[in-house]
C-alpha cells in the first residue's frame, strides 16, 4: 500500500500546487498506455528515419561537455538502424568540446603529474590548469572552433544541452548569435571559460535550421520543416529535465520556484530553478500543439527523470527513516559525511528534494496524459518512462528494502555490462591505478550518462520503436534485421573511455574533482550565462 504523506514531508516554501508524494509512482510499462492505434500502410517511405528534440541527455552531453555526438543515444539508435551515415548531428571537435570537458582536463593533468598531484606540485598544476582553460577559451571564442559550419541541411538531432520546453519552442540560431554578440568575449587569466558556450553549441545544431526565406527555426519548428521535406518516420521528444535540474546542480530550491509570467519569458526564466507543475503543463501544452503539426509517423515522448538521483547531489548520512528514499541533506559528492556542516556547506534538504521529485511526478502525469489523448485521436504516439528506468537504476535510494515501493525491482543490465567489474552503478564515478572502482553509469559531472548508460537509453527507445513496427537494417542499410534488436554494448564499452581506459586519479574520495571545482567553480559557473551551459 502507498505510504501516507505527513505534514513533516512538506517544506514550508513549496507551492501549493505541488502534490507531495510519499513514494515514487509505479513506472508505465506499456508504451501504448492501453490505447490501440491502427495506422494505414505508409504510401511513401518517410525520408527522415529518425529525428530527435531534447536537451543534454539527447544532445550527448558528458563530463560537463558536448563532444562525442556520435555516442549520443540517438546516434546509437541510428547506428543500429543502419542509418548512421545519413543521421545528421553537430560536431564539436577540438579541446574536448564545449564548455569544459572534465575528463579532458584530468587526463592532461595526469600526463604531467601522474596518479596524484602532490602538495608541492599544486602551484604548477594550477598554472597548467589555467593554461588548458586558456587554450580551450581561445579555440572556441577566437580560433577554429569559433567558425560554425555553413551550407548544411537541417540536423536530425535537434537537441541542445541546457534547453527546456520554452527554448525548444522559441530559441533559434539568430537569437543565439545575438546573445553571443551581447555577451562578448574576454581573455581574463583568473576568470577563464568559454563565453556563451551554450549559444555556441546551439549554433552548430540550428544554424542550418532555416525555412525557404532564410528565417531561423527553433528545434520544434525545424522538426516541422523536416516533416514537410519528405516526412519523419520516428520523432523522439525528450524535454523537461531542465525545468528542475538546476536545483541539484546549484543545490538551491528555496525562492527558486517558477513565477508567472516571467517563467514563460525566454530572457527572464533563467532565475527559476524548478517549474511549478501548472507552469510546466502550460509550456507542455504549447509544445504538444506544435508537435502535432509535425509530419511524423511515430512519436515517442520520454518522461522526466527524478533529478535528485544522479550523484551530483549526494545524500548525507543515513536515511531520514528506514522506509524513506531520502537522506536528511544532499550536498556535493566530495564532501564527506564527517565533514559536512549544514550551516556552511551547500545543500538541499529532504523536504526540498521530495518537493522537486513530486513536481516532476506531476510533469510526467501531464506528459502521459498528452500521449494518451493523442493516441485516442488516432496518433501513433508512445510513452517511454525514462523516469521509472532511472528509479530502477538508483543505487542508494532503494538499497534498503523497506524504502522500496511494492513495484520496485532492480533494472536488469545487458549481459555485457553485468560482466564488467565492478558492475556499473549510479554512484559517482571513481577510478585509480587499477581501474574503475565504483560508478560507471554517470560521467564525471555526476549528472549525465556515460556512453554505456546512453546505450541503455538507446536500447529502451529501440524496444519502443520496434513495437511501433519500424524496421531495422544492418550496416549496408538494406539487409533487414529480424527479431529483437540488441544494442552492441561491446562496441560501446570499447568507445567509452571512462570504462575501457578510466583515469587513474578519480579516487573514491573525489579529491581531484573537488579541487577542480574549488579552482574553477565548475558546478556553480556551469549555470551562469558567462560560462555558458544554460540550465543543464
Amino acid at each position: 500500500m502507498p505510504r501516507i504523506v505527513t505534514d513533516a514531508m512538506r517544506s514550508p516554501d513549496t507551492p501549493p500546487d505541488v502534490e507531495i508524494r510519499a513514494e515514487a509512482p509505479e513506472p508505465q510499462a506499456d508504451p501504448t498506455l492501453g490505447v490501440p492505434v491502427i495506422l494505414a500502410p505508409a504510401v511513401v517511405k518517410p525520408k527522415h528515419r529518425l529525428v530527435t528534440i531534447g536537451d543534454s541527455l539527447t544532445h550527448g552531453f558528458q563530463s560537463l561537455a558536448i563532444h562525442n555526438t556520435d555516442l549520443s543515444y540517438p546516434a546509437i539508435i541510428a547506428w543500429e538502424m543502419g542509418w548512421d551515415a545519413e543521421f545528421r548531428r553537430p560536431l564539436y571537435n577540438g579541446h574536448g568540446g564545449l564548455p569544459l570537458n572534465i575528463e579532458y582536463v584530468i587526463r592532461d593533468l595526469e600526463s604531467r603529474y601522474g596518479d596524484k598531484i602532490d602538495f608541492w606540485e599544486l602551484g604548477r598544476a594550477l598554472f597548467r590548469l589555467r593554461t588548458v582553460m586558456d587554450e580551450i577559451e581561445d579555440w572556441w571564442e577566437r580560433g577554429t572552433g569559433s567558425h560554425v559550419p555553413k551550407g548544411q541541411a537541417i540536423m536530425h538531432n535537434l537537441a541542445v544541452y541546457g534547453w527546456d520546453l520554452r527554448d525548444a519552442l522559441e530559441r533559434n540560431a539568430d537569437k543565439c548569435a545575438e546573445d553571443i554578440e551581447k555577451e562578448g568575449t574576454s581573455d581574463a587569466f583568473l576568470s577563464q571559460g568559454v563565453q556563451s558556450a551554450n549559444e555556441r553549441a546551439a549554433l552548430r545544431v540550428l544554424n542550418s535550421a532555416r525555412d525557404a526565406n532564410g528565417r531561423a527555426l527553433s528545434p520544434v519548428h525545424a522538426a516541422q520543416a523536416l516533416g514537410q521535406d519528405g516526412g519523419i518516420e520516428t520523432l523522439i521528444v525528450f524535454l523537461g529535465a531542465n525545468n528542475a535540474l538546476a536545483t541539484v546542480v546549484k543545490l538551491e530550491v528555496k525562492g527558486r520556484w517558477s513565477v508567472a509570467p516571467d517563467c514563460y519569458n525566454l530572457d527572464l526564466k533563467h532565475k527559476f530553478y524548478v517549474w511549478q507543475p501548472a507552469h510546466f503543463q502550460r509550456e507542455l501544452e504549447l509544445v504538444v500543439a506544435e508537435i502535432k503539426k509535425v509530419n511524423a509517423r511515430h512519436v515517442i515522448w520520454e518522461t522526466v527523470p527524478h533529478v535528485t538521483i544522479p550523484p551530483v547531489a549526494r545524500g548525507v548520512g543515513n536515511k531520514v527513516a528506514a522506509q524513506s528514499r531520502y537522506f536528511p541533506y544532499y550536498t556535493r559528492p566530495w564532501i564527506a559525511d564527517a565533514e559536512f556542516d549544514h550551516r556552511d556547506d551547500p545543500h538541499i534538504t529532504e523536504q526540498e528534494a521530495r518537493a522537486v521529485d513530486s513536481a516532476i511526478d506531476q510533469y510526467n502525469q501531464a506528459i502521459t496524459a498528452a500521449v494518451r489523448d493523442a493516441r485516442k485521436e488516432g496518433r501513433d504516439w508512445f510513452l517511454l518512462d525514462t523516469c521509472g528506468l532511472l528509479d530502477r537504476l538508483a543505487a542508494r535510494r532503494y538499497k534498503q528494502k523497506r524504502a522500496r515501493p511494492e513495484w520496485w525491482t532492480p533494472y536488469d543490465l545487458p549481459p555485457d555490462l553485468k560482466e564488467l567489474r565492478p558492475v556499473p552503478n549510479s554512484l559517482f564515478f571513481a577510478s585509480g591505478p587499477r581501474g574503475r572502482t565504483q560508478g560507471g553509469l554517470f560521467s564525471l559531472d555526476g549528472v549525465h550518462p556515460t556512453t554505456i548508460a546512453y546505450g541503455i537509453v538507446a536500447q529502451e527507445v529501440i524496444n519502443v520503436i520496434q513495437l511501433a513496427g519500424v524496421k531495422f537494417f544492418f550496416g549496408d542499410g538494406k539487409t533487414e534485421r529480424t527479431g529483437p534488436v540488441r544494442v552492441d554494448f561491446k562496441r560501446l564499452i570499447a568507445r567509452d573511455t571512462l570504462i575501457s581506459d578510466p583515469p587513474r586519479s578519480v579516487t573514491a574520495d573525489l579529491c581531484l574533482i573537488g579541487w577542480l571545482d574549488e579552482k574553477l567553480d565548475l558546478f556553480t559557473r556551469a549555470f551562469r550565462r558567462g560560462f555558458g551551459t544554460g540550465s543543464a
